[in-house]
């Protein structure tokens, strides 16, 4: 199993998450020759090499008609890294960008449609919190045209890098958001920002004793998006180490760093994370006009979302009509997002939520050795009960191979 794991303990922004993910990507120069070519008029991307405390590690300058967003915003901002984009005082000089607006250039980019899509969802976590925070529809959020453009690159590369490392699991670390108050267009508002906190509930994080703003809305949004779970670093093999340099000193090392390696015979994360959690939503829908194409295209991205299980079940609905249920299970970080997926991509117009207590057996990976070779075997333990199955991919490799039953490799197993 591919885990990329986010080492956040001088918090995150979206330049510095995609600093430490460019130097992950199986070809960082391809990396940086794609972020420059995706179709931002007069936009260059640059990365260079910055030491601080001795380390060096990687920064990444988004420069827009030759300016630096520092240069742009130093008078204006005291943040370690980034700045915040929103505001809703259409009156000044500022031009602003709406999320249509924003979704429309993303759309119109030159990066796969994956990309897009989770670049869009990173958005739509930060117009959410926002709009939660200013007490405005998300249709009245707006963005500050010269943080547009660094934002989109800062999201657009970080999801871009994401895909061309395609982990498995995304872990992040409890993240550190710092403390005191940060000036924005705004005014001065305490840190973590209204959106920052927003959009980390559900998260574990601390305050720490640096005075600061450590953690952006964006970081924020983009560690919520991708995250799989949040805890210390799982049993893993480290090939890869990538340092996210933020622009700002501080006495500790200001950075991100990201792992990359493979899980070593240990529970999954999101396993491992339902031993902690008891309790999980079931949310679901009844459905009598949906195709067969698009109730299996629904379900996918249901997973996407952050669902544990998915299922569906027959049912007669009203009028004697041939229908189905839609489940879906999610712990409680990821279910609005799991809810909207639902709505967006079926043709139901309500759901229903409820808390369901669950009890589970721990989880952990093995490889047993036999005839055909090592196989991947589950082992689920707990409450006097051992379980053991035979993972499927591994099994029908090892069938395919020597040219045997399906379960002839899993009697093998099981003797």
């Amino acid at each position: 199993m591919k885990i990329l794991y986010l080492e956040c303990n001088m918090g995150a922004a979206g330049d510095m998450l995609m600093a430490a993910l460019a130097q992950l990507c199986p070809d960082s120069g391809k990396f940086m020759e794609k972020m420059n070519d995706i179709g931002l008029k007069n936009t260059v991307i640059r990365a260079k090499k910055v030491e601080k405390q001795g380390i060096v590690g990687n920064s990444i300058d988004v420069i827009i008609d030759g300016v630096t967003e520092e240069e742009h915003h130093h008078h204006e901002h005291e943040h370690h890294d980034h700045h915040h984009h929103c505001d809703h005082d259409h009156e000044h000089d500022h031009a602003h960008s709406s999320l249509g607006d924003i979704t429309a250039l993303i759309r119109s980019l030159n990066i796969p449609e994956s990309v897009k899509e989770k670049s869009l969802e990173v958005y739509s976590l930060l117009a959410q919190a926002e709009s939660h925070a200013h007490g405005k529809p998300v249709g009245d959020i707006h963005f500050h045209e010269v943080g547009t453009l660094d934002a989109v690159c800062d999201i657009v590369g970080c999801c871009l890098a994401l895909d061309m490392i395609s982990p498995d699991r995304v872990i992040v670390s409890p993240v550190h958001l710092g403390f005191g108050s940060v000036k924005c267009r705004h005014g001065i508002l305490p840190v973590p920002a209204p959106a920052t906190a927003y959009i980390l509930r559900g998260v574990p994080v601390y305050g720490g004793e640096i005075k600061g703003e450590l953690c952006t809305p964006t970081g924020a949004a983009i560690l919520k998006t991708f995250a799989h779970s949040f805890g210390s670093m799982p049993a893993m093999s480290i090939e890869k180490i990538g340092y996210g340099m933020g622009k700002k000193n501080f006495a500790q090392l200001n950075c991100v760093r990201a792992f990359a390696g493979t899980g070593i015979t240990v529970a999954e994360p999101v396993e491992a994370v339902e031993a902690e959690a008891p309790e999980v939503y079931e949310i679901s829908c009844n459905l009598d006009d949906i195709t067969a194409e698009e109730l299996a295209f629904s379900c996918d991205k249901l997973f996407e979302s952050g669902a544990l299980d998915v299922f569906v079940v027959p049912a007669v609905m009203k009028k004697g009509r041939s229908g189905h249920i839609l489940t879906a299970l999610t712990y409680e970080k990821d279910r609005e997002i799991v809810s909207k997926t639902m709505l967006k991509h079926t043709t139901t117009r309500g759901i229903r939520m409820s808390i369901c207590e669950r009890l589970t057996l721990d989880c952990r990976h093995e490889k047993v050795e036999t005839e055909f070779g090592s196989i991947d075997v589950k082992v689920s333990s707990g409450h006097g009960i051992t379980k053991t199955k035979p993972e499927y991919e591994s099994v029908a490799a090892a069938a395919k191979k020597h040219g045997v039953t399906f379960s002839q490799v899993q009697k093998s197993v099981l003797l």
